[in-house]
């Protein structure tokens, strides 16, 4: 579903010669191309989220927990934070490990970090993120390419930082598994009090200026040597500040004007500064910008864009915008040099014979299969992170630059998005997965040369020691008073198990509340199952919810459901409901036996089921669909079907759905468009596994992963796929 709008960009970057004193980079003669050895493999694997479960506080304030597991002293985050993020915090330090060998056993020698690369750039994890890097690059010869997330760095200048749920130890009995707070100077109440030394204990929390956050000076520092700054082995190194020409390259002199007091840009609250400043714009700063190219490799140009956009609100170092909301439609207007430095590389990369890649941290087109304009329909502008969602203009003006490939993070999506506009201006768009969340992947990128990439989604469901820490988690749970997370997700076989059941968790303690209206995240939650929701489809009845919600059955719904409700009437109207609920299992029984189907089967999954399958559908695209049992996708596809019959619609009193609608009304309502939405996702473009021909702007699928969402009864040979 692609949809358009007019929109263009203009640039013009003049190169110049450096001094000819310098010994110009192997690879390149007299400014021409030597040509890409294919194949070429790339790993892309954003969103590490990196923290160091067994880090070392080296002011000694925090010497962690003892993990009864190897009597090691554990240094992670409580379960409970995990299960209410969406990200995991300490499992992804052992899934980023295992991805890092199963590239290296495929034979990858170039690892992109497209952006969150740490957790919010604390030192205390960043040291040991560097020390594996340099680990694998020493010993396997990998090259990491990082490229900055909005994690890293959380503004452009250091600040306080910390977290509140550390796992700790009970000071009355010693034993693991209470929170423990652990802030910077001011990152607190407790540490924004006056204490003498490096470290103190005030109140309850431990205030150490290890769990900081690191600014771009320090996160950049750290990793100068995987991709922020020159190095001698690449074949052609630049930033959007540097000024040689491409066959006049030499290490030295990209040194030099890779310095960071070369590569800022002045940002102004209302939009760009410098030569796009503008009357009347106000709190106007310098900032790093951290996009640089590197050809790692012999025609292969790999653009790593910092689409970080920090807006000023003040004239304070920490006096801006966090950055995770902005992506590219604010690069637009408050970083277009970076766009218009795009735009001259891409031209360049096309005369010279490369093959230009750019990654970034946010994403460059919609990520929900065109879908987002219904979700916001039904379930409005702020859910299911939509703010990060970039406007079609926007991909439109990234397409204009000429770029054709892009790998982006940020969202831990698994999705893949080709916007066409006009003659030959077609941008793929690679949606990469995180390791931290669910489906745990990574992307693998295979040049095989002349305009066709191969792109292979790798999943980790099988982690050694992801569940080293579980020990510690039992104890957590023990002390919770009641614990709000299951123990069973201590039951999981391997790791993609635990991530499976970390969304399960994940839905019903945070995103339910975050992103459904209220009535329809209290019906998921009433005991119903799959087969009361076909009789809800089928549903005609004069019943009000106002006189439901004191009937002495209320159909088996929540006391919460009524809550959500504008008003509630005080009348009872028992026998009525009954007979019409029977008239509808009636209904329902007839439309699904009509598809070869039982209704009793139905009633084997529950109403939380399909609401963790939607974010599942949601976010992960067709990795999903192995994970979506046959029999409950058939269901799924029967219900939608059953439900586009319906026309009901709803009287609302403001935002709350008034009592004199029933409940058919409401569920007919509600869940008819969530079923399309559902099934629109699954007929996105395919992901998995894919070959992009550059040449002839077509996407082909590899994978052919069969589903029956892809289709509707009466259309059995649907796919959705383009």
């Amino acid at each position: 579903m692609l949809r358009c709008a007019l929109a263009a960009l203009v640039l013009a970057l003049a190169a110049c010669a450096t001094s000819r004193g310098d010994r110009p980079a192997q690879g390149v003669r007299d400014g021409t191309s030597v040509p890409m050895h294919a194949p070429v493999r790339i790993a892309f694997m954003p969103d590490v989220h990196f923290h160091d479960v067994y880090a070392g506080f080296e002011d000694g304030s925090f010497p962690g927990v003892a993990n009864p597991a190897n009597g090691r002293h554990a240094t992670i985050r409580t379960m409970q934070a995990q299960l209410t993020s969406t990200r995991l915090f300490n499992e992804n330090y052992f899934a980023f490990l295992a991805a890092l060998d199963d590239a290296v056993a495929r034979g990858v020698r170039i690892i992109a970090l497209p952006g969150d690369f740490s957790d919010d750039g604390q030192p205390v994890h960043m040291r040991g993120l560097v020390a594996i890097l340099d680990d694998y690059a020493a010993r396997h010869g990998i090259e990491f390419l990082a490229a900055p997330g909005n994690h890293d760095p959380v503004r452009p200048f250091d600040r306080p930082g910390g977290k509140r749920d550390y796992l700790g130890v009970d000071p009355v009995t010693g034993e693991a598994g209470v929170a423990q707070a652990i802030y910077s100077r001011g990152g607190n109440d407790d540490c924004s009090a006056s204490y003498a030394g490096d470290w103190a204990k005030v109140g309850t929390s431990i205030c150490s200026e290890e769990v900081r956050t690191l600014g771009y000076a320090g996160i950049t520092a750290m990793l100068a040597r995987h991709g922020f700054m020159p190095s001698p082995q690449y074949r052609y190194y630049e930033t959007p500040y540097s000024s040689y020409a491409y066959g006049d390259y030499r290490y030295p002199t990209a040194l030099r004007q890779a310095d960071w007091t070369r590569r800022r840009h002045e940002i102004c609250r209302e939009g760009a500064g410098g030569p796009d400043r503008r009357d009347g714009h106000t709190f106007c700063t310098m900032v790093a910008d951290a996009s640089y190219l590197v050809e790692p490799v012999e025609g292969v140009w790999l653009v790593a864009l910092d689409a970080n956009v920090y807006v000023p609100t003040g004239p304070g170092d920490d006096d801006f915008t966090g950055s995770g909301n902005h992506g590219y439609n604010a690069m637009l207007s408050h970083k277009p040099h970076v766009i218009e430095w795009l735009r001259d590389v891409v031209a360049r990369g096309e005369r010279l014979g490369k093959q230009v890649i750019a990654f970034s941290h946010f994403p460059m087109a919609e990520f929900y299969d065109g879908a987002s304009d219904d979700i916001e329909r039904l379930l409005g502008a702020n859910a299911m992170q939509l703010q990060r969602r970039p406007a079609e203009d926007t991909t439109r003006a990234l397409a204009a630059t000429g770029l054709k490939v892009h790998v982006g993070g940020h969202m831990h999506f698994n999705d893949m998005a080709v916007r066409t506009y006009g003659d030959d201006a077609t941008l793929f768009n690679i949606q990469a997965p995180s390791l931290a969340a669910h489906v745990p992947a990574y992307k693998l990128m295979t040049l095989h040369g002349a305009g066709q990439l191969e792109i292979e989604t790798v999943r980790l469901d099988r982690v050694p020691r992801f569940d080293e820490l579980f020990d510690l988690y039992r104890a957590e749970h023990a002390h919770a008073a009641p614990a709000q997370w299951d123990l069973s997700i201590l039951d999981a076989a391997n790791y993609g198990d635990f991530t499976r059941r970390y969304l399960d968790e994940l839905v019903r303690l945070r995103l339910l509340d975050d992103d459904w209206r209220c009535e329809m995240r209290e019906l998921v939650r009433s005991p119903l199952t799959g087969a009361d929701l076909m009789v809800l489809s089928q549903l005609q009845t004069n019943v009000t919810l106002g006189q439901l919600a004191n009937a002495p059955a209320r159909g088996g719904l929540a006391a919460a459901l009524f809550d959500c409700l504008a008003g509630a009437g005080d009348e009872r109207s028992g026998e009525a409901f009954a007979e019409d609920l029977r008239q509808a299992e009636a209904r329902a029984r007839a439309l699904v036996r009509a598809q070869g189907l039982r209704l009793e089967d139905f009633a084997r999954w529950q109403a939380m089921d399909l609401a963790v399958d939607f974010v599942r559908l949601a976010r992960a695209g067709d990795l999903a669909f192995a994970e979506v049992d046959v029999e409950r996708a058939n269901h799924y596809v029967t219900l939608a079907h059953a439900l586009q019959q319906s026309d009901a619609d709803l009287s609302m009193d403001g935002d709350r759905v008034g009592d004199a609608n029933t409940l058919g009304e409401l569920f007919q309502a509600r869940f008819k468009p969530l079923m399309a939405i559902l099934l629109e996702l699954a007929a996105g473009a395919p992901s998995d596994h894919v070959r992009l021909d550059l040449d002839n702007n077509r996407l082909i699928d590899l994978s052919h992963t069969p589903s029956p969402l892809r289709r509707l009864p009466g259309d059995r040979g649907a796919t959705g796929r383009p």
